[in-house]
């Protein structure tokens, strides 16, 4: 069994149905043309049953967490995708509403309906509704990791070192990329009067309705172009000293794909083998395919295998006794949530990661990791700050409210990590402080860069 069909599972136990108008792929997760195993398995069923091929894209104005900021990002990026799968000859049909409805409904014309992967909840459910109601067969084809999920590991993992030789044993028999398939039957006639118009992703994102309290970013473009475009740039400019410079907040040798990632406008594979196709030490390319195929993928594990994902009752058991035993350490300052979304704290450095995510929708990972260690010092209870630094988290960064959203929270508490000698408030979990920052970086340069944003 090669590589792709590894990827690719029958959802259901139904047949192609005959007398149908077309082939129908649901792209949901996998946002893009390129690259995207999903679309080339809906290709291969359509030159097979002789039938054209169209593509759905179902915007939900009511998705979970999601404000202007992310429909903004993600709509740049779907008015290229469409463009591109129109030019291969297929249809593309960019609807509102639920999701899982409307492929439903659609369905119903549809010989085989073949979809993309996702690990959330409301995705999974979104997919099992779709399997469950449609009349034809459905298959999922999962693009967006490079080693499918069970490949890697049939059990949740408890740290990278466990994972880590897993994902690269199964590495070697997942890194061929998808070849685009030319269409045989052209699509046409196939829109409804239900589809809408891309022309101006920034009013589409307006009329939506939704969250607008913050503001879509100007320096992050959504598209497949512009994450090729920074890549191209990443591996020029900054791969080389990736591996000893990654840490420099101010210079910032680091790629910017997870937001690109977290809405599949690229893919990992293509990331995988631009980076090992460079220029640059050894130690640099494996530093990149740690953080993107062992962290990434391992994130994908945890949300997989783990049903209480978003929640603090989720942390290994030895994190949440050893926080809960230190909850009623005193605290130097405690503050509400307006008041940490504000960045009014006693911390300028806090702040300053604070004013960056609400600014730019990214943040360094280092500053990442300091923003939300101090969190747990910072608010009452280790729920509150977890609660607290979910909910930042998943507001303002572009990447936010996916898998590695949950485990990179998790690690925060004590997922992915071990004991460490204790201490007031933190226990026995990893801790992070400003005189730690002071030592490694130049802090105050970070500083004041974010004062010039």
């Amino acid at each position: 069994m090669d590589q792709h069909a590894r990827r690719t599972r029958a959802l259901n136990s139904r047949s192609p149905r005959s007398d149908t108008k077309f082939i129908l792929y649901w792209m949901q997760h996998s946002q893009r043309a390129d690259g995207n195993p999903a679309l080339e398995r809906a290709a291969y069923w359509a030159n097979t049953c002789k039938l054209p091929l169209l593509v759905l894209f179902v915007v939900d104005p009511d998705y979970p967490d999601a404000n202007l900021r992310h429909y903004t990002f993600m709509l740049q990026g779907l008015k290229e995708t469409m463009a591109a799968v129109e030019r291969r000859g297929a249809a593309f049909s960019l609807r509102l509403g639920k999701p899982a409805e409307i492929a439903v409904q659609v369905s119903c014309e549809a010989a085989v309906v073949v979809t993309d992967r996702g690990y959330l909840r409301h995705l999974v459910a979104w997919r099992a509704q779709l399997a469950d109601e449609a009349r034809c067969l459905v298959e999922m084809v999962e693009g967006d990791v490079i080693v499918p999920v069970e490949e890697a590991s049939n059990r949740q993992e408890t740290a990278a070192r466990t994972f880590r030789p897993r994902v690269h044993r199964a590495l070697p028999a997942f890194l061929d990329r998808p070849q685009a398939m030319a269409l045989k039957c052209k699509a046409a006639g196939l829109g409804s009067k239900a589809d809408q118009a891309l022309d101006d992703p920034a009013a589409f994102a307006q009329a939506l309705g939704c969250d607008a309290s913050v503001a879509p970013v100007g320096d992050i473009e959504g598209g497949s172009k512009a994450a090729r475009s920074r890549l191209a740039s990443f591996l020029k400019d900054d791969l080389p000293n990736y591996d000893d410079g990654r840490a420099d907040m101010v210079q910032r040798h680091v790629s910017v794909m997870s937001p690109y990632l977290h809405f599949g406008q690229i893919s990992p594979l293509e990331i995988y083998h631009a980076v090992n196709d460079a220029e640059a030490k050894d130690d640099s390319r494996a530093s990149y395919v740690e953080e993107m195929l062992v962290r990434r993928e391992l994130a994908v594990n945890f949300v997989h295998h783990e049903r209480n994902y978003d929640s603090f009752a989720a942390m290994p058991a030895w994190a949440r006794e050893t926080l809960e035993a230190h909850k009623g350490d005193p605290r130097e300052h405690t503050y509400t949530r307006k008041d940490l979304e504000a960045g009014k704290t006693h911390d300028p450095y806090w702040n300053a990661a604070m004013r960056e995510m609400r600014l730019t929708g990214y943040l360094h990972n280092h500053m990442r990791m300091y923003w939300g260690k101090r969190l747990i010092a910072m608010t009452n209870t280790p729920r509150t700050a977890y609660e607290t630094a979910l909910a930042l988290n998943n507001k303002y960064f572009l990447d936010g409210r996916d898998a590695n959203s949950y485990a990179n929270i998790g690690w925060l508490f004590g997922l992915h990590d071990r004991g460490w000698p204790e201490r007031d408030v933190f226990g026995k979990v990893r801790t992070m402080t400003a005189s730690g920052l002071k030592r490694k970086f130049d802090i105050d340069a970070y500083v004041a860069w974010t004062e010039r944003l």
